[in-house]
């Protein structure tokens, strides 16, 4: 089924959802979901709505600009319109951990994501045979302090020819450059291992262990200049205890971090994030 979604965030005001549902209803759209969500404290009103584009009376590149003029303006909106026709295109970087990037390509070819990977670019060539297998392009980039710009350009260059629409970074071991995350803001999905990032560096498990912790888990955000600290797209957690060896406990935080990111991804194929500041909405 063809369909088109719109996400709106604007000041809460009255009317809002009474007037987005008849506009779609004067062009014989057929509603299929609609969710909002108030925040009362900020005053904002976010919205999502997806329709039937079949039986729409609009062509596709006449509704953003019909909205704009008949419901837009009037609230003060500002909005997003995507459609779910043709599949986005989504790049994966890896470096050497393949746990992540595994279960990206095994849902990929189960038919599970409604996406194309073009290509997998890594800084090690590790991951070859095992993304080749699969059918996918794989790049080798090398990079280093001395040579991270050179690098950077040559992976902008690959996502462009590529068309690429958005990046997963699936345990890329690599800070991306605030220039790289310019050309794909809010478009960059990180998985962090850690509920929330109080054991940093190469060892977090090692770490967790020495403190004795109960539960472990991950988090996929988006990527932002400040590192590991932008929107929150999905969190997870696993309960662990005193027994648990730390291969154990890797084995479990690397199968929570496999399912965080998945269902970050699927929330942003399907379109039920909406950002506000550092903060998102999830339209489950």
């Amino acid at each position: 089924m063809n369909k088109a979604i719109l996400l709106i965030q604007c000041p809460d005001q009255k009317g809002i959802v009474s007037d987005v549902s008849r506009f779609l209803y004067s062009y014989n759209g057929n509603i299929l979901e609609v969710d909002q969500h108030v925040d009362e404290e900020m005053g904002m009103f976010f919205m999502r709505a997806a329709w039937e584009l079949d039986s729409f009376s609009l062509k596709k590149d006449e509704i953003a600009s019909r909205f704009e003029a008949e419901i837009g303006k009037k609230f003060q909106m500002e909005f997003k319109l995507h459609f779910n026709f043709p599949k986005p295109k989504m790049a994966v970087f890896v470096s050497k951990l393949s746990h992540c990037l595994f279960d990206i390509l095994g849902r990929h070819h189960a038919g599970q994501l409604e996406v194309d990977i073009p290509l997998v670019i890594s800084n090690h060539a590790d991951l070859k045979p095992i993304v080749e297998a699969f059918g996918i392009p794989f790049f080798y980039i090398p990079v280093n302090t001395s040579n991270k710009d050179t690098a950077e350009a040559e992976q902008l260059a690959l996502l462009k020819e590529h068309r690429v629409d958005f990046i997963v970074l699936a345990r890329y071991m690599q800070v991306v450059s605030a220039e790289f995350i310019r050309h794909f803001p809010n478009r960059i999905i990180n998985i962090h291992h850690s509920f929330l990032p109080a054991f940093v560096g190469a060892r977090p498990y090692h770490a967790a262990y020495e403190r004795g912790v109960k539960i472990i888990g991950a988090t996929a955000h988006y990527v932002t200049e400040e590192l590991d600290a932008g929107p929150i797209i999905e969190q997870e957690v696993a309960r662990v205890r005193h027994h648990n060896t730390i291969p154990e406990l890797v084995q479990i935080g690397q199968d929570v971090e496999k399912v965080t990111l998945s269902k970050a991804i699927k929330y942003h194929l399907d379109r039920k994030v909406l950002t506000f500041k550092n903060k998102t909405i999830i339209f489950y």
